[in-house]
């Protein structure tokens, strides 16, 4: 234990080298990114890893040199969903000496118990005691850090610095760029990307109108992409920009997969994103990128990446007045006016992609 864990009363986590692993995913594609030290420092330890994850984060994972196999869960956002996690496993006893928990609900630990996986760690979560072997004491989210430390501190790592926080890696093979790009009629680094959409609400979303602004002002093709969810802000921007037909500003919200959205990021000029799952995977990619902050905080969730800029009204002396409300890590603005937002020109953003590419 280090004296740093003596400080805070955070328990070591005892690491057992080589054996099978099973990793339980988080749901939401951002921490899956964020979780890839923590998959690298337990394969350095000798883990051989397999993750389960939800069907929309499991292309994440794949994406992960350290990753040896994936699972991909049958199972659907909210309720416990008993009958189908005891019949997944019944199927998996036997197989794994430890399981990983990344999520702090119930229902993601109780899989690993009902497995009788011997060794199981996570974070103490809603009503998991006994569920878990080791449980680390769970910061509220507002005052965790670094998201890659709080899960790096489950292979039992612990971050004294910023400067040595690791950088999540996922690489797309050549092929898949090449057919992503073949299929769109597309060159290498010859289009944007933009991510309009953040699931979590529309507090963390530039608007409409200056994103269709934004790929007027773009010498090359411009590509929206994001979730089914996303497809009426994608279409809607497309119908607002004036971009000519030759070089025109096109939707994929919806009509395209993660793994097509992860291929055609990594062959782009640059992203420009809200903070979402987009935003971090163009990082974990080394994609050129501007991501645009507003009620959260580039504190707790930057895009971790030496060609990433952060655009954020917040950390600018010179706007006027100033945006104490922020961060205020509201799904939707509770003033009502979203300044943090509304505020942020087009102009900002050119000039931060001027500057990273």
């Amino acid at each position: 234990m280090t004296a740093e864990q003596v400080r805070s009363g955070i328990p070591a986590v005892t690491v057992r080298h080589g054996g099978e692993t099973l990793l339980i995913a988080p749901q939401w594609i951002g921490d899956a990114v964020m979780t890839q030290p923590l998959i690298a420092a337990l394969h350095a330890q000798g883990q051989r890893l397999t993750v389960g994850a939800l069907p929309w984060v499991a292309p994440v994972y794949r994406a992960m040199a350290e990753v040896h196999h994936v699972i991909e869960f049958p199972f659907a956002h909210g309720g416990l969903q008993w009958v189908a996690r005891r019949q997944l496993a019944k199927a998996l006893r036997g197989q794994f000496q430890r399981a990983v928990v990344c999520p702090n609900s119930l229902k993601s630990a109780l899989l690993p118990w009902w497995a009788g996986i011997e060794e199981r760690v996570g974070y103490r979560g809603e009503a998991r005691w006994g569920l878990l072997t080791t449980g680390l004491p769970n910061p509220h989210r507002h005052h965790r850090g670094s998201m890659v430390a709080h899960y790096l501190a489950l292979a039992g790592t612990r971050l004294d610095e910023p400067a040595a926080r690791p950088r999540p890696v996922l690489r797309v093979v050549p092929d898949a760029q090449a057919m992503a790009l073949h299929r769109r009629g597309l060159t290498p680094q010859g289009y944007y990307v933009f991510a309009p959409g953040a699931e979590y609400g529309p507090a963390k979303r530039w608007p409409m109108g200056h994103f269709a602004a934004l790929a007027d002002a773009l010498n090359a093709p411009v590509l929206l992409l994001g979730s089914a969810k996303d497809s009426v802000l994608c279409d809607g921007i497309v119908a607002v920009s004036s971009r000519p037909p030759h070089s025109p500003c096109t939707s994929l919200a919806g009509r395209s997969d993660l793994n097509e959205a992860m291929a055609l990021i990594a062959s782009a000029r640059a992203v420009v994103s809200n903070d979402s799952g987009l935003m971090h995977i163009a990082a974990a990619l080394g994609t050129p990128q501007v991501a645009l902050f507003g009620s959260s905080s580039p504190l707790h969730t930057p895009p971790l990446s030496d060609v990433a800029r952060v655009v954020w009204l917040k950390d600018d002396v010179a706007y006027q007045p100033a945006l104490d409300c922020a961060p205020c890590f509201a799904r939707s603005c509770p003033l009502g006016h979203t300044r943090c937002l509304q505020d942020l020109s087009p102009a900002r953003v050119i000039n931060a992609l001027a500057d990273v590419l």
